[in-house]
């Protein structure tokens, strides 16, 4: 196992620790096949996608109380009535269009919008879900599995992005995130990629190497377009893996809409001198902290989203930012707020309360979580933008 220790994390189990044994012993076996050292993007991808072994390839309680994180749709079902009501309007201008969300947690999101779309009369021909993990997939079955049958019969699992470009909604909510980044430093004699070794007594370590003239054109370019010089020894992220990830969903969209939920920043924020140490996030079992080398294969790795970057990739790929906001001025737009049940007991209006502070306060989830839509041959405004339009600042 690795010698580094996060103080105060809960202690694996017997069956989690074999398993990470066992992500570590393939990782140790890259590194040594690429002359001892591992970039960071390339160690990312193993500890999260390595086929059954990754922690989004193996089966795991990931999401949820129960599990290591909690996304808002897990948080509270207001988060996907809103998404909804967004939904029904990009469908209203697409006709028989379908949804298709990518990486669907545990279902409950899509059961929830379906329920919503329902009562709304507002059903997509087909609710497509673009999932990795065969354990969330399975999650998924049982929870949809929960829905009435014609809603359930809408349902279909995907592989890979559909073959025919489809008109209506796509949904990705955290899914940015989670795509492998690279990481880097700035020395006195230019920029240097993060990447892992194997110390020599055993233990998975960080180390730098000057970086290739990729990455270097990649920091200088992001360098150039900055208010302010950025200091020696500052690190943070990039994720080129974000130009394929929208590409891929361009190519599957007619016309429509992209809804992208993360947290991230426009580049001007995302690279400020102040935030020096970079955005990278580990979560086991509701602990954030930020060593990627422990727990291998049992917990998340995340990074916030560069969403200039994002729009960039939206512009190369043919598609219209349309909207760009806080995910607090989101659920505002779509109508949080007439979500609650004047009738309701006083339990249920507390929890309502105690869930909406969460998904909208700036401390809580309102402010760092972000919103862009990204649109093609889509007229007209969305509701979800109409109260803040941050696209001015990417």
């Amino acid at each position: 196992m690795t010698a580094s220790v996060v103080d105060g994390l809960p202690r694996l189990s017997h069956t989690e620790a074999e398993h990470s044994r066992a992500v570590e012993a393939l990782i140790r076996t890259r590194i040594k096949e690429r002359g001892g050292w591992l970039d960071f993007e390339a160690f990312m991808d193993l500890a999260l996608y390595a086929p059954g072994l990754g922690y989004y390839s193996a089966g795991a309680a990931k999401l949820g109380r129960g599990g290591d994180f909690i996304t808002a749709p897990e948080l509270s079902d207001l988060f996907s009535a809103c998404v909804a009501r967004q939904c029904a309007e990009i469908l209203t201008r697409t006709p028989g269009g379908q949804i298709l969300e990518f990486g669907a947690g545990t279902g409950r999101m899509a059961a929830t919008v379906l329920e919503c779309l329902a009562r709304l009369d507002a059903l997509p021909a087909r609710y497509a879900i673009l999932e990795v993990s065969a354990d969330l997939r399975a999650r998924q079955r049982e929870r949809i599995g929960r829905l009435p049958a014609a809603l359930a019969a809408r349902v279909v699992w995907l592989d890979t992005w559909p073959a025919t470009p489809i008109r209506g909604a796509v949904l990705a909510n955290e899914v940015l995130d989670a795509l492998p980044c690279q990481r880097f430093v700035l020395r006195h004699d230019g920029v240097h990629a993060l990447g892992v070794a194997a110390a020599t007594e055993g233990a998975l370590i960080e180390q730098e190497r000057p970086a290739d003239s990729a990455l270097q054109a990649e920091i200088a370019a992001i360098a150039h377009g900055l208010p302010a010089p950025l200091p020696l020894g500052y690190r943070s992220e990039i994720c080129p893996r974000v130009e394929g990830w929208i590409a891929g969903a361009a190519q599957c969209l007619a016309q429509g809409a992209i809804l992208i939920f993360d947290y991230g920043l426009p580049r001007a924020h995302y690279y400020h001198p102040q935030r020096c140490t970079g955005t990278l996030r580990c979560h086991f079992k509701q602990r954030v902290h930020d060593d990627p080398l422990i727990n291998l294969g049992v917990q998340d790795i995340t990074a916030w989203v560069d969403f200039t970057r994002v729009a960039h990739a939206a512009d190369a790929g043919g598609l219209e930012v349309l909207g760009f906001s806080t995910q607090a001025a989101f659920l505002l737009g779509t109508g949080i707020d007439s979500l609650a049940d004047p009738a309701a007991d006083p339990a249920a209006r507390a929890r309502w309360v105690s869930e909406a502070r969460q998904l909208l306060l700036p401390g809580e989830m309102g402010e760092a979580f972000k919103v862009m839509v990204l649109g093609r041959a889509l007229d007209g405004p969305l509701c979800g933008f109409a109260h803040q339009d941050l696209r001015h600042s990417l």
